[in-house]
């Protein structure tokens, strides 16, 4: 069994149900990324995975115990997570903003210590933030911040992350440096990602395991994106026409919507040959 599943889960928000009867594994050391169209529950399954939101039936379960068992210091020490929306204080800098992440290490007679300096230090040199420290976190672009609040995530030090959209409000080069710098974590770190994104051939190029969601919170497929993603799979679930070729940089599937008919093509009239009349 995986470090972190959920069996027979119901998801809802008062009394709008979201799912009923899930069921997912997140594969240990993989990164994760669960897709869907807009409004499936992809956000509201992560949060469920960061006990952020109790389900109504089912358990999420994390080291073998339901993650419901834990007290919150205990899952921030197993489990980082960065939310969709994250707002920083007002004249904070970014050392002290990542500094928030050794929270649940801190002991009530034991504040500050020379490790939590290490791990806040080392944290920020591999997200690349190292040179921004005394920097405040208004002034930094949507990539920096974005880095920033990973920087926080990792101090926690904690194998397993969980990012809700984290390429949200960025521009496309902004979007790749952030994905690219989760590869890293994942591929040199060792950690257990799992993301949400909205962007299919992103997920694809990316996810080592895919997590695909239909409206109504329903598992459509799971697996390596290279075995599970196709065409038809990707009209029944986002309603696109389209075709899956190779990405000619990663070999990984890349999702190419059918051209646009022009309405003028509709309208043409078909040319009758004369040999045809004869």
């Amino acid at each position: 069994m995986t470090r972190l599943h959920a069996e027979h889960l119901t998801l809802a928000y008062e009394q709008t149900t979201v799912a009923t009867d899930l069921g997912v594994e997140i594969p240990d050391g993989s990164f994760t990324v669960i897709v869907g169209p807009n409004a499936c529950g992809k956000s509201t399954l992560l949060k469920a995975l960061a006990r952020m939101l109790k389900p109504k039936a089912g358990g999420v379960y994390l080291d073998g115990r339901l993650i419901s068992a834990y007290r919150s210091r205990e899952v921030a020490r197993r489990l980082g997570l960065l939310p969709q929306t994250s707002i920083a204080p007002n004249g904070i800098t970014v050392g002290d903003l990542v500094a928030r992440g050794r929270y649940p290490h801190q002991k009530l007679l034991k504040q500050w210590s020379s490790e939590d300096e290490a791990v806040v230090t080392e944290s920020m040199r591999l997200t690349g933030v190292l040179d921004l420290a005394d920097r405040l976190v208004d002034e930094l672009s949507g990539g920096q911040r974005q880095r920033v609040w990973l920087a926080m995530v990792l101090a926690q030090q904690t194998s397993i992350l969980l990012l809700d959209e984290p390429t949200t409000f960025l521009d496309i080069a902004h979007q790749v440096e952030v994905l690219d710098l989760c590869a890293d974590l994942h591929e040199d770190g060792g950690h257990t990602l799992v993301a949400v994104l909205h962007d299919l051939n992103q997920a694809c190029r990316y996810a080592t395991h895919l997590i695909v969601m239909r409206p109504g919170g329903v598992i459509a497929a799971q697996g390596d994106p290279s075995e599970i993603i196709t065409a038809g799979l990707v009209e029944e679930v986002f309603g696109l026409p389209c075709r899956v070729i190779d990405d000619p940089e990663t070999g990984t599937p890349l999702i190419v919507p059918n051209r646009r008919v022009r309405k003028s093509e509709h309208d043409r009239p078909v040319a009758v040959h004369e040999h045809a009349a004869l």
